[in-house]
């Protein structure tokens, strides 16, 4: 792997870290978003899987 893609490949993982803990914030402020954000949250999950199968094959 290319040292630009490994540069890449963290600065993916900083953004989901703080959006992560952006989210765990707003949830502790306001319990009743959680639902919401959790469902989001999933669709995003799935769909970012779909991607990587599809770049796989």
């Amino acid at each position: 792997m290319s040292t630009l893609a490994l540069l890449v490949a963290l600065l993916l993982v900083v953004v989901v870290v703080l959006l992560a803990a952006g989210a765990a914030y707003v949830v502790h402020r306001h319990p009743s978003w959680g639902q919401p954000l959790a469902a989001g949250f999933g669709a995003v999950t799935v769909m970012a899987a779909l991607v990587g199968l599809i770049l796989a094959l």
